[in-house]
């Protein structure tokens, strides 16, 4: 995904660069050689990100407009948004939704999305947080990413996504390894470096392996 002269500026545009994650695919990134977007909420409180082949730009990731402005003349986006100021539910139906629309009038096809696991599943069609003895405060932030999720699958097939879930133990601290193992929607594994979720997203940027569908990743 090499800068050339037919496209614009930057390789990847990352929504929600300011968070852990993020910010851990931002730096897989640029290690890579990939030219990033970085887009939060407020600039101001993530001055760190700017530098060498990462521009830092406002965007509100639930403006379809806002999206497509900042999505437009990149290869790809990444989206790893959250906020703790609105309920999960309405937050992400409103972010994929923007994200949807936004990235199609940008002309971005391409879209890795990072989300939680407890979606994954426990048998066919049972989510984690199906099971009746799953907290009700986590199930709410759950359903949200599972509204993300059927949009994503109910979105026009010209947007080409993948939906990256880590297990529910993300290290955020442990050293990556620079490998990981791949699956379908179900539960996969234990754990995973963040680390090395980020270069299983940034995988799915450079040689996109899996279409329109949630896979699992884990050590």
């Amino acid at each position: 995904m090499a800068s050339t002269g037919s496209q614009v500026e930057r390789d990847v545009v990352v929504f929600g660069a300011g968070g852990q994650v993020g910010r851990a695919v931002v730096a897989e990134a640029r290690r890579r050689g990939l030219a990033v977007t970085a887009a939060v909420r407020d600039p101001e409180r993530h001055r760190d990100l700017a530098g060498e082949g990462v521009a830092l730009v406002r965007c509100d990731v639930t403006d379809e407009a806002a999206v497509a402005a900042t999505a437009r003349g990149h290869a790809a986006a990444v989206s790893t948004v959250y906020t703790p100021d609105v309920p999960s539910t309405p937050f992400y139906a409103a972010a994929t939704g923007a994200l949807v629309a936004g990235l199609d009038a940008a002309g971005v096809r391409r879209l890795v999305h990072v989300g939680i696991a407890t979606t994954l599943e426990t048998a066919p069609g049972v989510a984690v947080h199906d099971d009746p003895a799953f907290p009700e405060a986590y199930r709410a932030f759950s359903l949200g990413h599972a509204r993300a999720l059927d949009l994503l699958r109910a979105s026009d097939a010209a947007l080409d996504w993948v939906v990256v879930t880590p297990p529910l133990d993300l290290d955020r601290t442990a050293p990556g390894t620079g490998r990981y193992r791949t699956g379908g929607p179900q539960v996969l594994g234990d754990r995973i470096a963040q680390a090395d979720l980020a270069v299983a997203v940034v995988d799915q940027l450079t040689t996109p392996a899996h279409h329109r569908e949630q896979i699992a990743v884990a050590e």
